[in-house]
């Protein structure tokens, strides 16, 4: 894969790695994550969106069996929730809105099948920020520790990226 924002597009000599010619393609799957050639999420976000919808299919038939609220939300952590928050930390940040309504159409449908309130996907974004950032301030051995500081506050810590 090759990303060239330049504003005139032009063909790349093949790269050669011992002898052998490496294929140039306009997407690819990293660690679970679909990367495009033009760098948006379109892919990746459709890819998880689809995979999520599979899932209500299982989650609607534990409904028709009677299943409590509690097990159904139990279910749907682990099995549709975990799909859609997939290294939502990468991503997410960096979605067109066409893309966030489509995962949280997933998550609204989920509630609707449950029957409970459910977090939204942006919700769930901001709390695995947070809980990153948190464990990123809390090891000072971490590369990045030294890109926050922690704020003076009354009730709650705050973070702040050093520029």
């Amino acid at each position: 894969m090759v990303v060239d924002f330049r504003r005139t597009r032009r063909d790349h000599s093949p790269l050669h790695i011992d002898g052998s010619t490496v294929e140039i393609v306009k997407s690819t799957k990293f660690l679970g994550v679909h990367l495009a050639e033009d760098l948006t999420w379109s892919l990746n976000t459709s890819t998880i969106t689809k995979k999520a919808q599979q899932r209500l299919y299982f989650l609607r038939r534990l409904r028709k069996a009677h299943l409590p609220p509690p097990i159904l939300t139990t279910f749907y952590r682990g099995t549709i929730e975990s799909i859609l928050s997939s290294c939502i930390t990468a991503w997410f940040g960096n979605c067109t809105a066409s893309d966030r309504k489509s995962l949280q159409r997933v998550v609204r449908t989920a509630e609707k099948i449950i029957g409970v309130s459910l977090p939204t996907i942006t919700d769930i974004y901001t709390t695995r920020c947070i809980r990153k950032t948190t464990s990123i301030v809390d090891d000072h051995t971490h590369s990045s520790h030294t890109l926050f500081t922690l704020l003076p506050s009354g009730k709650s810590p705050g973070l702040s990226a050093k520029g």
